[in-house]
């Protein structure tokens, strides 16, 4: 017998749905906005045709990558016909070893943004709730958005989280905290005994993300709380190898949080991410602890540099714990004009409206010279536009 599978569609009634609307995303898919990410130099060169560029926008490492990792994506290219090992059992183990955590309580993923997509998606419904402050790391608005979820915002406290408005703004309909530490873009920390306080308050079936993504560049701060050390149930913390280790272009991040949750993410990971060079250089750049010391002190000139500077030409500024700066002009038009001015002059920064903080704009460390190049522009515009 053969089941005649063929249909006569001019015999079928037609729905609303099919009245020549064509495919059409849902509501929450529409309603989003594309990923600004900042101006790429071999776009700015096209359009403005400028000899010297200097991006500082991306909170990028001016040394570049590790020469460790280097020679092992090299080396890795050879394997690239082969699928990935999901579960980065060399990656793991590594930081396993280098954290002091369990294998199983490790899983890696194309950077942090990748990482949080899974962590929201585990862990929170539709109807539910992600509560963060109002000026923090893009990644969390945009990830909330796209799995359709409610973002709550709670107001910053002098640029910083304000852990009881935070804890105050709690509703049984939240389920996910998203914490930044160092923040993104604001470069305040969360000193450990406020840390440990707030994380007493917060109900064990609301799920904390703390993002280190910048832990290299603050753990010098005696008060800075190193997240690993943290053994909580309803903890999860993620670091990425984009900026220290200078992978940001490879796309390697990591969470490590209680075996019961990191295995809920394996279930909806994508299997094959990292890539295996990817993999592979995160693997060599852990190991290169001559390269990360010489990122941090690089750091700690660049960021002398540049406060000198801003303190001469008497621009505002947020004290950070990271590899940048925020600066803080007068209102949100003269933020975006000034971002605007130094980008016609070869200067990439950032804006930071998206971030929650429209009258920001964040310029991260660099080299000697690519510091006294944006000083040098920063004053031209700034004697300009200030007001």
């Amino acid at each position: 017998m053969t089941l005649n599978t063929t249909h006569n569609t001019t015999d079928m009634p037609k729905t609303p749905s099919q009245k020549n609307t064509g495919v059409q995303a849902p509501d929450y898919i529409r309603n989003l906005t594309p990923y600004q990410s900042g101006k790429l130099i071999s776009e700015l060169a096209r359009e403005k045709g400028l000899k010297r560029i200097v991006k500082l926008a991306s909170n990028e490492n001016p040394l570049g990558c590790s020469p460790l990792a280097l020679k092992a994506v090299q080396e890795s290219l050879n394997g690239a016909y082969r699928y990935v090992d999901p579960g980065a059992y060399e990656l793991t183990t590594a930081l396993s070893e280098y954290h002091g955590r369990p294998r199983k309580e490790i899983i890696c993923g194309a950077g942090i943004d990748s990482l949080m997509s899974y962590i929201i998606a585990a862990f929170s419904d539709v109807d539910d709730e992600i509560l963060t402050g109002e000026a923090t790391f893009i990644g969390v608005f945009v990830n909330t958005k796209k799995c359709n979820r409610n973002i709550v915002t709670a107001p910053m406290k002098d640029y910083a989280y304000d852990l009881q408005a935070i804890v105050a703004a709690i509703t049984p309909r939240t389920k996910i905290i998203y914490l930044a530490n160092p923040n993104n873009p604001t470069g305040k920390m969360i000193p450990k005994v406020a840390l440990d306080e707030f994380i007493e308050k917060v109900p064990q079936n609301i799920l904390i993300i703390l993002d280190e993504a910048y832990y290299n560049y603050a753990c010098g701060d005696t008060n800075y709380p190193d997240g690993m050390k943290y053994r909580r149930e309803n903890l999860i913390v993620t670091r990425t190898f984009s900026k220290d280790y200078g992978l940001a272009g490879l796309r390697v991040g990591y969470a490590v949080g209680p075996e019961r949750l990191i295995k809920e993410l394996y279930k909806i990971k994508l299997p094959f991410e990292p890539a295996h060079p990817a993999q592979s250089a995160a693997v060599a750049a852990l190991g290169d602890t001559k390269f990360v010391e010489q990122t941090i002190q690089l750091n700690k000139s660049s960021m002398k540099q540049l406060t000198d500077g801003f303190d001469k030409l008497g621009l505002r500024y947020i004290k950070s714990h990271a590899n940048f700066l925020l600066l803080i002009l007068a209102d949100e038009e003269q933020a975006a004009d000034f971002a605007e001015e130094c980008l016609n002059r070869g200067l990439i920064l950032r804006h930071t409206k998206a971030f929650g903080a429209p009258c920001g704009v964040r310029i991260n460390t660099g080299t000697s010279e690519d510091d006294i190049f944006a000083l040098e522009v920063i004053e031209t515009v700034w004697s300009l536009l200030k007001r």
